[in-house]
């Protein structure tokens, strides 16, 4: 299946006529309210240029971004909404592996490592981001040797997270599982709503980072309802009482 292309907007003076704000048609980063990661140790001037070298792109919600298996094309910098990688099991099962939110990359690892894509990307939600070619990103991984230092440790972090989510199936009761699942989500893609912070993700989402049942899930979430903890939306839960929900994550 071929990837879509939508709205590609070049990050230049060209770009005010396609309704930026005269800022972020200037200066890219802007788009960001604080510096990635990924280029931590990076000079000011030389942030500005590498954000001004990308494109800046949109992606519709449920928009397939890139496919297990194809060769890297282009590394993505997200700039607002949220992105899915996923695995697909043998009999075609999906695994959501990690969520990733404003600030993340997306494709930068297996480009330098193998060049090819090492999972599957779904935008959640409509995603903007700033978008590089694979080949003028790996030139500027060879002119900053930095960001190549900075890839490992974020990936190191991510393998923490993968071990910790194993263990938590391996060893652990699913109800806190589920309650920690969602309070890692909070950090990442939780957004302010009337009564809480929501998290825009389903229950055949959740049970699928959780390694639980979409029952188990929705089973849950209607217990906790009940207690004022959480509101289950139809793709989406509203938490109303984190320190309840930190009080469940810890359950024996």
């Amino acid at each position: 299946m071929p990837i879509q292309e939508r709205d590609e907007i070049p990050t230049n003076g060209d770009a005010q006529s396609a309704g930026l704000p005269p800022k972020v048609a200037e200066n890219p980063s802007a788009l960001l309210l604080e510096r990635p990661r990924l280029f931590s140790g990076i000079l000011p001037a030389d942030f500005t240029g590498i954000c001004r070298t990308a494109r800046l792109k949109q992606f519709a919600r449920s928009e397939m971004l890139h496919f297990e298996g194809e060769p890297v094309e282009r590394v993505i910098l997200l700039t607002a909404g949220a992105v899915k990688l996923t695995k697909l099991g043998r009999a075609g099962s999906e695994v959501i592996l990690r969520l990733a939110s404003r600030g993340d990359f997306l494709s930068a690892e297996g480009l330098i490592w193998c060049g090819m894509h090492c999972s599957s990307a779904q935008a959640l939600r409509a995603c903007r981001g700033l978008v590089w070619d694979a080949e003028a990103f790996k030139g500027l991984v060879d002119r900053f040797p930095v960001l190549h230092q900075n890839l490992l440790s974020i990936l190191g972090d991510h393998l923490r997270e993968l071990e910790d989510r194993f263990r938590e199936v391996a060893t652990g009761r699913v109800g806190p599982r589920v309650a920690l699942q969602l309070l890692r989500l909070l950090k990442t893609i939780g957004q302010p709503v009337e009564g809480g912070i929501e998290v825009g993700l389903s229950r055949e989402e959740l049970a699928q980072m959780t390694g639980t049942t979409l029952f188990t899930v929705s089973r849950l979430l209607s217990a906790w309802e009940e207690r004022g903890v959480v509101k289950p939306r139809r793709e989406a839960v509203a938490i109303c009482d984190i320190e309840s929900l930190r009080s469940l994550s810890r359950e024996d």
